[in-house]
């Protein structure tokens, strides 16, 4: 059994949501996962885990501040761990931007960091007008109009594909597994 910290970001509780259905993932596979927010992880014993895995939602074009400070702070020690990171934004909700190599904010994230995750993944968010404040609300309503997305405001639409995120949870357990010995270290079976 590996201990694997879930470290998130959240604007509006998706990611958290996202994060909740890795855990439960991965502790089927018979790993313990600690879930932490990155704005409360300065007291975490970061050494102590086996695998660290980090997600973050988009704003505005851009993860949260506190994540790119906390991975520059971290990089050395993620870098010599099993590690894995995961962006939810609305425009992965399009087959030619959901994916690592293609989703634009991912590839303007990974330039402005200097760590080089493992593992990469992209969830396509979740859209829900009532609950965004006034601006918040008007200033998406203005993204998806120039972006040929939903703009009734009242619309609540989940984008995520769920089997796609239980995958990934199944890759992250994987990261907990110990390392398969070299060939010249297996068993030999004589008939």
């Amino acid at each position: 059994m590996a201990r694997i910290l879930l470290l998130y970001s959240t604007t509006d509780g998706h990611t958290l949501r996202i994060c909740g259905r890795l855990q439960q993932v991965i502790e089927q596979q018979g790993h313990a996962v600690t879930l932490v927010e990155v704005d409360t992880a300065s007291g975490v014993d970061l050494p102590a885990f086996d695998a660290i895995a980090i997600g973050a939602s988009i704003r505005y074009g851009h993860h949260s501040k506190s994540v790119v400070d906390f991975i520059e702070r971290h990089a050395a020690l993620l870098d010599s761990k099993p590690n894995a990171f995961f962006s939810v934004n609305i425009v992965a909700r399009k087959p030619n931007k959901n994916r690592p190599d293609t989703n634009p904010y991912l590839q303007k994230f990974l330039r402005q960091i200097s760590w080089r995750p493992k593992m990469l993944a992209v969830f396509a968010g979740r859209l829900d007008y009532p609950r965004y404040r006034f601006f918040d609300r008007w200033m998406i309503r203005l993204i998806m109009w120039m972006t040929k997305g939903p703009t009734d405001p009242t619309a609540m639409i989940e984008f995520t594909d769920w089997a796609q995120v239980e995958a990934f949870g199944r890759r992250i357990a994987g990261l907990g597994a110990p390392p398969e010995p070299p060939l010249s270290q297996h068993p030999t079976v004589s008939g």
